[in-house]
């Protein structure tokens, strides 16, 4: 691990934000880094509010959808929702389904297959569109690259309107709208939507033709909420507004397919992070396992009972994807030792009988161990399938742009993507893959980065700090937990290893006079011998409430230790 201290704003800035505020100077400064310095930003954080939503029709093209959508139903057309099999496309599916089925009989949504045809709108859905008599098809999360799929659609006489916010190409697809804030002539104020947050938009602009106002809408925000927390979007401007009421509607009054899930867990109260590691993982399984239209079914469900039903086979798809997902890591692992792979500056693996639902979470896993940008490969049809991870600061999506000319097709993120190739290329796009990395990646980015807020004292841990952080929920990318720095940290004798492996630490520390507060390090069991005998030691932690017996007391949890 390499330590970062993040810059410190202005010591100005941090006194006259401070003062304004009456909160400790080192809180200012946690503000001030997340870019909020005066009165008025830090009332905007602290107390989101539903006002601070934009007006949906500041979106390029947003007058178009709702004008075909109109038309649609005045005119009594079949409309198709269609949707991606990952969590944030299946609940922008639901949400859109299930708002116009509320006042509008003829709508009904589309999942493509994972296995049979793959990411994005599919030719397959069109031409199911095509049977069944839809002429408008809504593509959420998925549609911003599918030029000849739109023409192939506008040949039967079958509109489209997308909603995505993956990066567009060069050219549009000639769409009835193309609602994409990423697209170089939308102006619309915030760009860091995810494909649900879009949906939503689409939602709010249905619904101020309909006299409802914004809080009409929160009951979808459960949903929304969720897909924040999948997609791993910036938790800043109105992603943070809309995760921070959707986190209110899951603890307080989800829909039944959620509450179902929930119900499963006995976890009295969820934040973002529940939702990314407990809500998350359990409807991306269906996709992964089944169908991603399993999950559509759940969160569109809306007797209790049988969403009941729904949610317990989700549980039992997951408890697969977990098995698949542990037997194919340990074979990467395998394959990786076996070549002598190691010492390269990316991971890429291939095995014909990967299960593809579950190899982007392998990737994730080989990244925990190697930390470099990683492709794992599978077979899917006659064609090699990959998902792609990357570490911290890495584009993947402009290193597999990089390496097109190898690749039959791609898509995705920074952090993560999604391509296809033939069989024949595949080891001429693996060493153009690690040659382009090699040349691109700052040799720093392949350690893995703990980054420090700020340093403190154990004396600056009071309960108002503890309440004051909880303000800056919810967290997520460009809001991370905060995370602080202590030095000269004893043990007081009480350390050890905890966890089948002893893989983690359990501390009781102290500094200096301070009272002593109790530590957990997961995964790092194998640094016990740091806080032996009183040695003094520094800390990166993050301070957490730790409930126990009815009891609440802080705990540190522990990034780092040095």
């Amino acid at each position: 691990m390499r330590w970062t201290l993040k810059p410190k704003p202005s010591e100005d800035k941090i006194k006259h934000l401070a003062q304004a505020l009456n909160v400790e100077e080192f809180v200012a400064q946690l503000l001030v880094q997340r870019g909020i310095e005066t009165f008025e930003q830090a009332k905007n954080f602290f107390r989101p509010s539903l006002e601070h939503l934009h007006d949906p029709y500041l979106m390029k093209d947003m007058d178009k959808a709702i004008a075909r959508i109109e038309k649609a139903i005045e005119n009594d057309e079949r409309i198709l929702i269609f949707g991606d099999y990952d969590v944030d496309g299946t609940t922008a599916v639901s949400l859109v389904a299930s708002y116009l089925s509320s006042f509008y009989p003829n709508v009904a949504t589309y999942i493509p297959d994972r296995y049979t045809e793959g990411y994005g709108v599919s030719f397959k859905g069109i031409d199911y569109a095509d049977d069944n008599e839809f002429s408008l098809i809504i593509a959420l999360d998925c549609g911003i690259k599918s030029i000849d799929h739109v023409a192939y659609a506008k040949e039967r006489n079958i509109d489209f309107i997308i909603c995505d916010h993956h990066r567009p190409g060069d050219s549009l697809p000639e769409a009835a709208a193309v609602l994409d804030p990423k697209r170089n002539d939308c102006n619309y104020p915030y760009d860091e939507l995810c494909g649900c947050g879009i949906g939503f938009k689409l939602i709010q602009a249905i619904g101020t033709n309909r006299n409802q106002t914004i809080e009409d809408l929160v009951p979808y925000l459960d949903l929304v909420a969720t897909a924040i927390a999948a997609d791993i979007v910036p938790i800043t401007g109105e992603n943070r507004v809309l995760a921070y009421f959707g986190l209110q509607v899951i603890n307080n009054n989800p829909r039944p397919g959620i509450k179902a899930l929930v119900h499963q867990i006995k976890k009295q109260k969820l934040d973002i992070t529940d939702v990314v590691f407990i809500i998350a993982p359990r409807i991306n399984a269906a996709g992964r396992i089944k169908h991603g239209n399993q999950a559509v079914k759940l969160l569109s469900e809306f007797d209790f009972e049988q969403a009941q039903q729904f949610a317990s086979e989700i549980e039992q798809y997951n408890a697969d994807r977990k098995d698949l997902d542990k037997q194919i890591t340990k074979e990467a692992f395998e394959q990786i030792e076996r070549n002598q792979e190691q010492n390269r500056y990316t991971t890429v693996v291939y095995q014909e009988d990967w299960h593809k639902g579950v190899i982007g979470i392998v990737a994730s896993r080989l990244i925990e161990t190697y930390y470099r940008p990683t492709l794992v490969f599978t077979k899917s049809g006659d064609k090699y399938a990959a998902s792609a991870r990357s570490v911290k600061g890495f584009d993947v999506y402009n290193a597999l742009e990089a390496c097109s000319e190898h690749l039959e097709q791609f898509g995705g993120h920074m952090y993560a993507a999604g391509m296809t190739l033939k069989e024949e290329n595949y080891a001429a796009f693996k060493e153009a893959f690690e040659l382009q990395v090699q040349k691109t990646i700052h040799p720093e980015q392949l350690i893995p980065e703990v980054e420090i807020d700020a340093e403190i004292n154990f004396s600056d841990i009071t309960p108002k700090l503890c309440r004051i952080l909880k303000q800056f929920e919810p967290f997520g990318p460009m809001n991370m937990t905060p995370v602080f720095v202590t030095k000269n940290v004893i043990d007081t004798g009480y350390a050890k290893k905890l966890g089948a492996e002893e893989e983690h630490l359990k501390l009781f520390v102290k500094q200096n006079q301070s009272e002593g507060i109790a530590a957990i390090g997961f995964g790092l069991g194998n640094k016990i011998d740091l806080t032996t005998n009183q040695k003094p030691f520094q800390a990166a932690y993050c301070i957490d409430e730790n409930e126990w017996n009815g009891k609440t007391s802080i705990q540190l949890r522990l990034k780092s230790i040095q």
